[in-house]
């Protein structure tokens, strides 16, 4: 699977923009336990920008496959080996 954080540049490792992981073993590879794996192993400061509790923060669209989240049961989606999961967030600074 691929997880690309898209906008969240500021708030993680810088390098690599894309990353390629297998972060859960076995069958249950939930979008929950991939965004606790994403906090856990990517975000190098202020997690609560991306997370709220164990779901995105409002603002960051989750796309799986090009298809919105919440069509696919938003955390409970098993998450597939080839799935591209993409989060971007659709608030600007100005």
């Amino acid at each position: 699977m691929k997880a690309s954080p898209g906008s969240k540049h500021l708030h993680r490792d810088p390098n690599p923009p894309t990353h390629k992981s297998e972060p859960h073993t076995g069958s249950h590879r939930s979008l929950k336990r991939l965004l606790v794996w994403i906090k856990d192993n990517l975000l190098k400061e202020r997690p609560e920008l991306f997370v709220q509790g164990d779901i995105v923060r409002p603002g960051i669209l989750v796309l799986v496959n090009d298809s919105d989240w919440e069509l696919l049961g938003q955390l409970t989606y098993e998450v597939k080996d080839g799935d591209n999961v993409l989060f971007i967030s659709t608030l600007h600074g100005g």
